[in-house]
């Protein structure tokens, strides 16, 4: 099967959200990027524990109460991920972000929803024992489980190697978030090139191989965002921080749930 072949095969099964297995630690704090993303993170300092009813106290929210066009499919509750298990964290299938990003995400969601979309999240808050699930993972060479529908151009060893899980992510801060577009004419999902969670250079935003439609695609998620206050990686196409995140030093580690 060729590449391309195997990637719309994977949009399809993308459709198949499936099941469940979770946990919990505990606060870290940060400076730099990212699980799944070619960044480094720096040493951190513990930061106080929070429990969810805390943290919708003090700044996060529900992330459907803010933007209820908003449609929910998040990855990590489910099997179908690059690993092929519920991860760590996932309780129930809710984003959270923090209010300043929620607000922000309502900002966009109006702006295409004129243009005939929906926002579709994949995830968003990322609680830190997920991030430490993903590290464990990528030290189990046998467990290849997901490699063909993920990652089958990279050898599993080298994904930590080459930035692609790291042991910290800005998920964890509660301002980012991994989202696409839902056609509402089509009612289904933009074709953006390659899957959510395509580890391989067919994610980077500007990759050459993608046709100008799935190209343009990727501008109209892209520049919607950088318009209401976010800024995009180089490695991803669906994922957005918030440029001017209430708390950029701070890893949370509440359960989603």
């Amino acid at each position: 099967m060729n590449k391309r072949r195997l990637l719309n095969v994977i949009a399809s099964l993308a459709l198949c959200v499936l099941a469940f297995s979770c946990q919990n630690k505990e606060n870290t704090n940060v400076t730099e990027e990212e699980t799944v993303v070619k960044e480094e993170a720096t040493s951190v300092e513990p930061a106080a524990d929070t429990t969810v009813s805390e943290a919708l106290k003090n700044g996060f929210v529900v992330v459907t109460d803010v933007v209820p066009d908003a449609i929910l499919e998040i990855r990590y509750f489910s099997t179908f991920n690059f690993m092929g298990v519920r991860v760590d964290g996932y309780n129930a299938p809710i984003a959270y972000l923090t209010k300043e990003a929620a607000d922000s995400l309502k900002a966009v969601s109006d702006d295409v929803k004129a243009m005939g979309y929906r926002l579709k999240i994949y995830d968003a808050y990322r609680p830190q024992c997920a991030v430490d699930h993903f590290v464990r993972w990528s030290q189990e060479a046998a467990d290849t489980l997901m490699k063909r529908y993920f990652y089958p151009d990279i050898d599993k060893p080298r994904l930590f190697e080459e930035g692609y899980i790291a042991k910290k992510s800005r998920h964890t801060c509660g301002s980012t978030i991994d989202l696409t577009l839902f056609d509402m004419n089509t009612e289904k999902e933009v074709d953006m090139g390659s899957p959510f969670d395509w580890l391989g250079e067919e994610s980077h935003p500007d990759y050459p191989g993608v046709t100008p439609e799935q190209h343009k695609n990727r501008m109209i998620l892209r520049d919607a965002m950088v318009r209401h206050g976010f800024r995009g990686i180089s490695t991803e196409w669906w994922h957005f921080v918030l440029k001017n995140e209430p708390y950029p030093n701070t890893y949370f580690t509440f359960p989603i749930e």
